[in-house]
């Protein structure tokens, strides 16, 4: 199987790592604050939110879809909604001080800058993000799933 999701998106990646395990007060906040994001999202599709799924171990990875860079910021920056005060609160309880880490990395993607495969898997992903399809035809490699192979010589 393969996955389409119509139009641009935006592909975030955020995670905590927690660097000393036995201050639980000072990453537990931080553990606790994005699920009530991702619950205030996902009752407000008209946000940009479109799915996530989360792993969990030592660093915590969160990987999210959205409509747009736009939605995604504005979201960041929205004096009402969860993530301000969530960002602001670690500001002030961890900041610099090493004992739990963020990060993020944010990616536009387009029709034609992205592709996947699933084999043996239920829907994940993109695949819950979009519309999953039969990789068949051109779309069996990654090349072809690309458009490389449409666009050849």
């Amino acid at each position: 199987m393969t996955a389409t999701l119509e139009g641009d998106f935006v592909v975030f990646l955020i995670g905590v790592r927690i660097n000393k395990p036995l201050l639980i007060h000072k990453w537990f906040p931080v553990v606790q604050a994005m699920p009530r994001m991702l619950k205030e999202l996902s009752r407000q599709p008209d946000l940009g939110f479109i799915h996530a799924e989360m792993w969990f171990s030592r660093t915590i990875i969160l990987v999210q879809y959205w409509r747009s860079m736009e939605q995604l910021l504005a979201y960041a920056k929205n004096k009402e909604a969860e993530h301000l005060p969530a960002w602001r609160s670690f500001n002030k309880a961890v900041g610099t001080d090493g004992s739990v880490g963020i990060w993020h990395e944010t990616y536009k993607a387009s029709p034609g800058s992205y592709e996947s495969v699933y084999v043996n898997m239920p829907p994940f992903g993109l695949g819950k993000a979009g519309v999953l399809q039969p990789a068949t035809g051109g779309k069996q490699s990654a090349s072809g799933r690309l458009g490389a192979e449409r666009n050849a010589p």
